[in-house]
């Protein structure tokens, strides 16, 4: 039977004797390190003994998730254990595989098995995105080493890969590449003759910006390096400078880092711009992280944080503004996505600020932690079961909702807690009238 179309047969990924340099492809692609020697980062994985150089080096045959960032060889260590031994590699994209593929993948590795005796290493790129239902097709061929899977993530598998597969993996977190590590690659990409073949050189200014601008990326930086060539060899030049660099790519990129100190303090600087209400900062970080190419779901997210967090009851509807922005950023994406954004960034800038509910649930936290957990008032406990009016269970509850106010004198917390008040409203925005209508609400219901 032939193989599946999507495990055609390729080329041995093994560099031959002698054999030239490929003078096509992505920079990237060609500069992808055929050795382990060649890696470059990933050091706290790759010390003599660490489990994946030994994997790497044929002496291993666990399964392994490979979790990190993009562009820090997720893919290019999959590919290098496939040549460890006599394994035959085999890809699937969660974005385009489905259960059938993937147990098409497994017919083939057992006849593979049983005739060739080769191991397949079957590597699925994004296995985040795969279901439950896609996750669970691959319990027992992993189990039974049927498939030497190697499975790459971005998201924190915790959270993305189903328990009972996760327990069958080696979880291995990748880094970002370091300053260091980047401009060795961009130096190894300029003279390699896979790569620039010395055409072009780089000057110190210009490979700063490429560094920064990778943000510990290594297909980013070649992909920016390579630009930035084409566009000095086209105008017959031979050294790439900053203003070569600044026209290959978005000055604003490289201004903004999505993975270092610049993601942080932008995103940091339109938190606060909000928090103290001024819309027009406000706008300028957001145009920044919005040019710059920054997740439009992380701006969301911060942004319904800070709808509770600082602005709270003071404008109810803060946290429906910023709620509403992250569902039109997931329904309609970007460029129109930035709209909603604007529409909740400025409503959030404008609104009446109060740290109320962030105070205090962290005041009520604080008291649990230590140790304030006193037993429920007998009066509040569940009682529609047998034995529990024996026990006490509900005896002497008051129902609010027969008498006219709908408020009525009661205890609710436990003793140890009785007249302890959590929640201070501000006098700002809505929380003025709930200030007044709290004080109300406790004189009633503790009897003064």
């Amino acid at each position: 039977m032939p193989a599946p179309s999507f495990t055609t047969p390729r080329a041995d990924p093994r560099p031959q004797p002698g054999a030239a340099a490929p003078d096509a492809g992505p920079l990237a692609t060609r500069m992808r390190p055929r050795t382990i020697d060649e890696i470059v980062g990933q050091a706290h994985l790759l010390r003599p003994g660490a489990p994946l150089r030994r994997l790497l080096e044929g002496a291993g045959a666990a399964s392994v998730l490979l979790y990190g960032p993009p562009g820090t060889g997720k893919t290019t260590i999959a590919r290098l254990l496939a040549t460890a031994g006599t394994r035959q590699f085999v890809a699937l994209s969660a974005l385009s595989s489905g259960v059938k593929e993937v147990r098409d993948v497994m017919v083939e590795a057992r006849r593979r098995l049983d005739r060739q005796h080769r191991q397949t290493v079957l590597f699925i790129d994004e296995v985040h995105r795969f279901s439950k239902t896609q996750q669970d097709a691959l319990l027992g061929a992993v189990e039974d080493r049927l498939v030497l899977l190697v499975a790459a993530t971005t998201e924190n598998p915790s959270f993305s890969v189903v328990t009972p597969l996760l327990s069958r993996l080696l979880v291995l977190q990748l880094r970002s590449l370091g300053d260091t590590d980047v401009r060795d690659l961009l130096r190894r990409a300029a003279a390699d003759p896979r790569g620039l073949g010395g055409a072009v050189t780089l000057s110190a200014e210009a490979e700063a910006a490429l560094v920064r601008l990778a943000a510990g990326d290594a297909r980013s930086a070649l992909t920016a390096l390579e630009a930035a060539a084409d566009g000095v060899l086209a105008t017959d030049g031979t050294e790439i400078d900053v203003p070569a660099v600044e026209r290959a790519v978005a000055e604003t990129t490289v201004r903004y880092d999505r993975q270092g100190d610049q993601h942080y303090d932008v995103i940091s600087a339109f938190i606060k711009s909000i928090r103290g209400s001024d819309p027009d900062a406000a706008l300028h970080y957001l145009a920044r992280m919005l040019v710059a190419g920054e997740d439009p779901r992380f701006v969301a997210r911060r942004l319904i944080v800070h709808a509770s967090e600082d602005v709270g009851l003071a404008d109810p509807t803060a946290l429906h503004a910023a709620v509403a922005a992250a569902q039109a950023v997931q329904l309609i994406g970007m460029p129109e996505a930035r709209l909603a954004l604007t529409q909740a960034t400025l409503h959030l800038a404008m609104a009446p600020k109060s740290n109320a509910v962030i105070e205090s649930i962290d005041a009520a936290m604080s008291d649990v932690r230590r140790g304030a957990v006193d037993d429920v008032p007998a009066h509040l406990r569940y009682g529609r079961y047998k034995g529990a009016a024996e026990l006490g269970n509900a005896i002497g509850y008051r129902y609010p909702h027969k008498v006219p106010d709908g408020v009525l004198e009661q205890q609710y917390p436990p003793d140890g807690l009785v007249g302890k008040n959590y929640y201070h409203p501000s006098r700002h925005g809505g929380e003025r009238t709930l200030r007044d209508r709290l004080a109300d609400l406790r004189r009633v219901i503790r009897g003064g």
